[in-house]
């Protein structure tokens, strides 16, 4: 396997678009690039390009800036050529995105690799109207998820949990952020309570995207046409991809989106889904919190304080 100049990577260090378009040229070979354009996707693991060829076709690199998102990409490359076949037998009505090549980087950061571009544009949710349509659509594709089978996600060697276990995780989650003492009292007897309640935790464990949200999901055509980001996927709760819209949706959107999702499922009805649903949407709130504890990331931490003081206000205000 060809590998790059040395230059092209220093662990931790983010390369520029260039560099990237370099990358790619080596991992595809044949690969003429002709233009590149920095993804606002990148974050504090990737570096992510769109990189344009002579034909105009846009293809995409994501380059780890670190080991351990240099492992967490090799698992989504093999999961994601598990859903593309998943989507040929006709279980899926999305793309997902191909990796087409990759090229070893240095110090064990692992590989860059260079995918096809989703078709469409990101879903705007402010702009989501209720009804049968893209509503609709999102809820058929999440239903999709939750029903493919779970040997999808377990071949890959990706986490899979029982209900119980899950219910286990979300209390250490919560303990966790307890003892940091930025946990506002009345959340963390809200979400214990919760958590408590057996009832609530009887569940089949589904497929689940795991990052679900507006900017994992494209739409063409009035319809869900590609769904993006699988490096959180696992065998969970369900009730996780919906966090999102029962988060941020109007409620008649909402009830679209659970429609056309409570159809496309094949289990007995989950008379708690939308509340584990609410519940993982504020705990989102103790993971960001403690991610800013693990990497010492003080305005992190301080943003995770804010949003808990915010939620506090607006569920206790009376």
């Amino acid at each position: 396997m060809a590998r790059p100049p040395r230059w092209l990577y220093r662990e931790g260090v983010p390369r520029s678009p260039l560099a990237l378009a370099a990358l790619a040229s080596v991992a595809v070979p044949g690969l003429d690039v002709y233009d590149v354009l920095r993804s606002p996707h990148a974050d504090a693991d990737f570096e992510v390009v769109v990189v344009k060829d002579s034909t105009g076709r846009r293809w995409i690199v994501r380059a780890p800036l670190r080991a351990a998102a240099g492992a967490a990409l090799e698992a989504e490359k093999g999961l994601l050529g598990a859903l593309g076949r998943a989507q040929e037998a006709g279980l899926v009505s999305f793309a997902v995105p191909h990796p087409v090549g990759a090229v070893e980087l240095g110090r064990d950061e692992g590989r860059a690799v260079v995918y096809t571009e989703v078709r469409g544009a990101q879903l705007m949710l402010a702009a989501l109207q209720p009804g049968p349509g893209l509503a609709a659509s999102v809820g058929r594709s999440l239903a999709e998820i939750h029903e493919l089978p779970i040997a999808v996600v377990e071949d890959q060697g990706l986490p899979s949990y029982t209900a119980e276990q899950y219910r286990e995780r979300r209390l250490a989650e919560l303990d966790a952020g307890i003892q940091t003492g930025k946990v506002p009292p009345r959340l963390a007897d809200r979400w214990e309570h919760q958590l408590e309640n057996v009832s609530w935790w009887r569940f089949d464990p589904t497929v689940v995207h795991g990052d679900m949200g507006e900017h994992q999901l494209f739409v063409a055509d009035g319809s869900v046409s590609g769904i993006v980001d699988w490096m959180d996927a696992r065998v969970a709760d369900p009730a996780d991809d919906l966090a999102w819209l029962v988060a941020a949706a109007s409620e008649d959107v909402l009830d679209s989106v659970v429609e056309a999702y409570t159809v496309g499922r094949r289990e007995m009805r989950d008379p708690h889904l939308l509340d584990r649903a609410r519940l993982a949407s504020e705990m989102a709130l103790v993971r960001w919190l403690m991610y800013g504890v693990r990497t010492d990331n003080a305005d992190v931490v301080a943003d995770g304080e804010g949003m808990l003081a915010d939620l506090e206000a607006m569920l206790f205000e009376d």
